[in-house]
């Protein structure tokens, strides 16, 4: 719609818009979380839903009051649609966690920055755990990668959706440096060879994993 409210996603009732901030890595302060919470009251928004990216959406909006909303918020979109990198989700890796092997936090920091919402040919997700339980899903994202004590393991191809797929192992025992570098030429192969709005995972099942490891590594 052309005039569609900026940053918004239109509801089941076809009147009301939800929009969702962008949290990374579902990392939030408590002043964000105080001033999300007057933003809601003050414009009586019905529903705050914690989404499985880590963020937060606000749901049940006027059209009217949404670019309101988010002056009020003074936070970046975080995009929920269309066709790009839409999040990368994290554990809290060595930073906390008593499991954690690798810096979690830390690589999907950089590969927030590099990746969110660069254009795909499909939405695409990232995942990336601090140790090998994979709390993050690494294995059904498009990207992902867990940490074990000599380095990481990066997957490609994986998809949690209708049609689950489990992503393929592509390197193993790898720096941060070399999973960061990795990233990059895995998206740039996938956006120059991929369909338009054809996933990783279907990608990964037309061309073949060995196609695409000879490609990227």
């Amino acid at each position: 719609m052309a005039d569609e409210p900026r940053g918004a996603i239109l509801q089941r009732d076809k009147e009301t818009y939800a929009i969702v901030p962008r949290t990374p890595m579902g990392l939030i302060t408590p002043d964000i979380l105080e001033n999300i919470a007057k933003v809601a009251r003050k414009h009586e928004i019905p529903i705050i839903k914690i989404t499985s990216a880590q963020r937060l959406a606000l749901v049940g909006m006027k059209p009217e009051i949404v670019d309101e909303v988010w002056q009020e918020l003074g936070l970046e979109v975080g995009p929920a649609v269309g066709l790009c990198v839409h999040y990368v989700q994290a554990c809290p890796g060595t930073t906390v966690c008593r499991f954690g092997m690798q810096d979690s936090l830390g690589l999907a920091g950089e590969l927030e920055k590099m990746f969110v919402g660069m254009e795909m040919p499909a939405k695409t997700k990232i995942g990336i755990s601090g140790c090998p339980m994979n709390c993050s899903e690494g294995y059904v994202k498009d990207f992902g990668a867990f940490g074990k004590k000599s380095g990481w393991t990066v997957i490609f191809g994986g998809n949690s959706g209708a049609r689950p797929r489990i992503g393929d192992v592509i390197a193993e025992n790898i720096s941060s440096e070399e999973v960061v570098a990795l990233a990059k030429k895995c998206f740039e192969y996938y956006a120059a060879n991929a369909n338009n709005k054809e996933r990783t995972a279907r990608f990964i099942e037309r061309i073949g994993i060995e196609e695409f490891k000879k490609a990227v590594l």
